[in-house]
């Protein structure tokens, strides 16, 4: 992998990652493929709305249909008949939200969603999964705050960032072999990045960073911050920290557009997250000014499209009232046109902003774009009533 940095201000910047599946231009966007697919959207349309890259969960691929299935079939891209740049996330986080998970030094036991089976994943297990899966980047093993203990307390994060840390080494140690075994069968070698915790605690979120910065990974990821407040107190601490030529990711962020702002206000070049197309399946639909709930009353006869300012193949084809329609009849194909305008309108906003970095005027961008999407009444749906 390299990475590039074409225009930086303080710590927003905008650049270049390059992988063996292609290119990302960062900031970016990258598209939630929890099990290979992008829920109720195909390939092709995710490669319509302009999706630079998808991440996969390892821990739901290992479940289904199985690692070596998919390493059989010649790694993820090829499996999803994706061409383009993939990332797994480490299967940490969902392995240690599971009722009864029991975390000590070694790893995680726990039993599987689907049929009950006692699965053990230890630091070793998730690199070997990852490299199975054959994205080309992958996240360390973590242990977010919280899991495996009854409280957030400062005992408890203390805990799992020793957790993190241990693990971390363990990672980087079994991605250096599978990568040198990776050399020996002429393949192309896989990225491993870091992710920095430490929950609420400045000192530790502070120490997360300088324990990554001092070691030898890819690039990093940023965990255990789900709020743009987070955001703006964290992230200039810890990127700032980081080394600067390295890419930066933040996990599972990018539900609202504030999030992705400040994100990459504060140093972060690729996000993801599952929310836009949830949202989506649920009817709530952004806009320029603020999301709407397409199953209220008032959308019946709107025969305009969701957003007249969206490019998306759903805006371009389709209006409130045909949308609202297919909620209310349960068809299928509601899912489908709600996802296609939501993470179209994801993908496109941060490829706005990396615009705006190059020209100059990301401030300006960024101000404007949320005065109106914060400033409008349709931005408050969980008051309105539905019909």
């Amino acid at each position: 992998m390299k990475f590039e940095i074409e225009k930086q201000d303080g710590l927003t910047r905008a650049g270049k990652i390059t992988t063996p599946h292609g290119e990302i231009c960062t900031p970016c966007f990258v598209a939630a493929a929890t099990k290979a697919t992008v829920k109720s959207l195909s390939v092709a349309q995710i490669e319509e709305l302009g999706a630079q890259a998808v991440l996969a969960n390892t821990y739901h691929l290992l479940l289904q249909p199985g690692v070596d299935l998919i390493a059989r079939a010649g790694g993820l891209a090829r499996f999803m008949g994706y061409d383009r740049p993939t990332f797994t996330d480490s299967g940490g986080f969902q392995t240690m939200s599971l009722p009864g998970a029991k975390i000590s030094q070694d790893g995680v036991v726990f039993k599987s969603h689907i049929d009950g089976a006692k699965i053990t994943m230890t630091p070793e297990d998730s690199m070997s999964a990852q490299h199975q899966i054959g994205a080309d980047i992958h996240m360390c093993f973590d242990c977010p705050i919280g899991y495996g203990e009854t409280d957030t307390s400062r005992a408890s994060a203390e805990k799992s960032l020793r957790l993190t840390h241990d693990w971390a080494e363990r990672c980087l140690t079994e991605h250096g072999k599978l990568n040198r075994q990776h050399d020996k069968n002429q393949q192309p070698r896989q990225v491993l990045y870091g992710v920095v915790q430490g929950g609420e605690f400045t000192d530790l979120r502070r120490a997360s960073a300088e324990f990554f910065a001092g070691r030898d990974f890819d690039g990093y990821g940023i965990g255990g911050m789900y709020t743009a407040e987070q955001g703006k107190e964290f992230l200039p601490l810890v990127n700032q920290i980081l080394p600067n030529e390295k890419p930066r990711h933040w996990l599972g962020m990018g539900a609202e557009p504030r999030d992705l702002f400040v994100g990459v206000q504060y140093g972060i070049d690729t996000f993801d997250c599952v929310a836009p197309t949830r949202q989506a399946r649920n009817g709530s639909l952004y806009t320029r000014g603020g999301r709407i709930n397409i199953l209220n009353a008032r959308y019946r006869d709107d025969l305009a499209p969701i957003d007249a300012e969206c490019a998306c193949y759903t805006c371009r084809n389709h209006s409130r009232a045909y949308l609202r329609h297919l909620f209310k009849s349960g068809e299928i194909l509601a899912c489908t046109l709600a996802s296609i305008h939501n993470e179209y309108f994801v993908v496109n906003l941060v490829d706005q902003i990396r615009t705006a970095i190059l020209s100059d005027n990301f401030v300006e961008f960024r101000d404007d774009f949320l005065e109106k999407y914060h400033g409008a009444k349709c931005a408050k749906i969980d008051s309105e009533e539905k019909s």
